[in-house]
């Protein structure tokens, strides 16, 4: 608390507060003895100063008292002067020049000010918002530390006492690198605004030259900034989001969409609407049998299913397939013969997000109409859309007139989970047939939207803490959908010699096994095949079923 300059003034300003109140006790003291010897009455100094201090405290026990009105007169004085400066102006003073900055000073020693010098290869989040929330649970699996940085004393703490690894440093200080041991770190997330972003990558690179920053970018001029400020990697964040939605939009003739990477294999998901494997189960299909892709799992109205030989494929059912480039080039083949939905990709909300999936849309050749409520956006839409219909999307004549029953896709970017919620219920009744894609702000709106009647959804914060873990780990990028991800896990001990029939994985936990990792390299499943001691699984599917694979299985992070 005295090492700071501010501080030291308040309590050298109730130092002389003090002495100015023992001064005026002293004085009434004095003129205590003058005015009773004038009555005829003698004192000791110590009985001045005792009623000098019962008649300021207001405690006037009235064993000693004046009997002339000039003494009276006194004693009235002193007794409201004693309320002014003892009882309203001392305690005023004491909470904001001692106890104030006291309490505050307890508060910076709750929080920690620096990592272990026994932490190793940790992670450094800037701020604690819904993309650190997600980080931690992520890191906590693999048991990874990470810490939080947090300049305001009263935040930190109470962080700290909700259990999250706080510490309460300031931002732009190289000192604080240092005490984050930032040169021992595996990862610095950068997830404050743009020009705070820069000027920490700046101050980083200070300390930690070769420390890997990811930066979150909410602006695409700052790219350039930021990675000229030593980011190792820039993710524009919200251009991103909508360049993936637009990822997902199902438009001409159906095709595979690869959403992530394993060595030479592929994942990829294809819509079954509108062509003859709707109704048919997989077994029937005979998918692996024409193509040689695996089916690991199927989504059905946003949620992933489970996906075995008598999974029957609905209009909605988009199964998820993993294999070899050429394997899924045999896929497209079989859907090639299908006529397809031409017509243009409706866009409600005309903002950053369903700006950006508007031009990704274009690149490919896609007509796209966007619907905005804002007239004021009209000029800056002109340019990324065909057409551009300004009104309300809950007015039936407008959204009917923007196109959604012929809409082969709908994308909803507003930035109202709540608005999104709606125009999902809205766009499935006048449209059943179209593929709804939606952003969410809000984890807890992900099971509402999915009831609504969303086909496909995804956060910023999902986003952007699926591409930090593809860095920390040196992966590629695999984005499925909310709430589910792809887990690479070492093969538990007491699965060690057995096939993937045999292990009962998916019937144990509810993950559904991708690929096996052998020597390096992962294979496509075969689940007859023994597993081998040194084998890595790739699992699909949720958090909570990894809790459960490695509760069934006794695995650890």
């Amino acid at each position: 608390m005295l090492s700071q300059k501010e501080l030291r003034q308040n309590l050298g300003a109730l130092v002389r507060y003090l002495l100015f109140l023992f001064a005026v006790i002293a004085i009434y003291s004095v003129l205590f003895h003058v005015l009773m010897a004038h009555e005829g009455q003698h004192h000791t100094w110590l009985t001045g100063f005792y009623w000098t201090l019962t008649v300021m405290s207001t405690l006037g026990f009235g064993d000693i008292t004046f009997h002339t009105d000039l003494g009276r007169l006194f004693s009235i004085a002193v007794l409201v002067s004693g309320v002014i400066l003892l009882l309203i102006v001392l305690p005023f003073v004491f909470i904001r020049s001692f106890y104030a900055p006291w309490l505050e000073a307890q508060l910076r020693l709750r929080a920690p000010r620096s990592v272990p010098d026994s932490v190793l290869g940790h992670v450094i989040l800037c701020a604690q918002d819904e993309i650190a929330r997600g980080l931690d649970a992520r890191l906590q699996q693999l048991d990874i530390p990470h810490y939080v940085l947090e300049p305001d004393p009263a935040k930190a703490a109470a962080l700290h006492g909700e259990g999250v690894r706080v510490i309460c440093r300031e931002i732009d200080s190289a000192h604080t690198y240092e005490r984050l041991r930032a040169r021992e770190a595996r990862l610095l997330v950068a997830n404050l605004s743009d020009t705070m972003n820069t000027n920490v990558a700046l101050t980083v690179r200070e300390v930690a030259p070769d420390l890997p920053i990811f930066a979150i970018a909410r602006s695409l001029d700052s790219i350039d900034v930021m990675e000229l400020a030593g980011a190792t990697n820039v993710l524009p964040l919200v251009h991103r989001l909508g360049e993936y939605l637009a990822s997902r939009v199902n438009v001409g003739t159906n095709h595979a969409l690869v959403v992530g990477r394993l060595g030479s294999l592929r994942i990829a998901e294809f819509p079954v609407h509108g062509t003859q494997l709707v109704g048919r189960t997989l077994r029937d299909t005979r998918l692996r049998a024409l193509t040689g892709l695996n089916v690991v799992a199927c989504w059905e109205r946003g949620l992933l299913q489970p996906a075995g030989p008598d999974t029957v494929l609905t209009e909605y059912s988009v199964p998820v397939v993993v294999g070899n480039p050429e394997q899924l080039m045999e896929l497209d083949a079989m859907f090639a013969i299908y006529e397809p939905n031409e017509n243009p990709v409706l866009v409600i909300g005309g903002g950053t997000v369903g700006r950006a999936a508007a031009k990704a849309l274009r690149a490919r050749g896609v007509k796209v109409h966007i619907l905005e409520h804002d007239p004021a956006l009209r000029d800056q839409l002109a340019g990324v859309a065909d057409r551009v219909f300004i009104g309300d999307a809950s007015d039936r004549d407008t959204i009917l007139g923007a196109g959604v029953e012929a809409a082969p896709s709908v994308l909803l970017t507003t930035a109202e989970d709540a608005t999104n919620i709606f125009l999902t219920l809205y766009c499935r009744k006048l449209n059943p047939d179209a593929r709804i894609l939606s952003r969410i702000s809000r984890d807890r709106n992900l099971e509402a939207i999915h009831r609504a009647g969303a086909d496909y959804v995804l956060s910023q914060s999902t986003l952007a803490v699926r591409t930090a873990m593809a860095q920390l780990l040196g992966r590629e990028l695999v984005l499925l959908g909310e709430g589910v991800e792809l887990y690479a896990e070492d093969l538990p001990g007491t699965l060690a010699g057995k096939s993937l029939a045999e292990g009962q994985i998916r019937e144990k936990s509810g993950l559904n096994v991708v690929a096996v990792e052998k020597h390096g390299v992962p294979t496509a499943v075969d689940p007859h095949e023994e597993l081998l001691v040194e084998s890595r699984l790739y699992l699909l599917g949720t958090s909570e079923q990894l809790k459960a694979f490695r509760e069934a299985f006794a695995t650890k992070a």
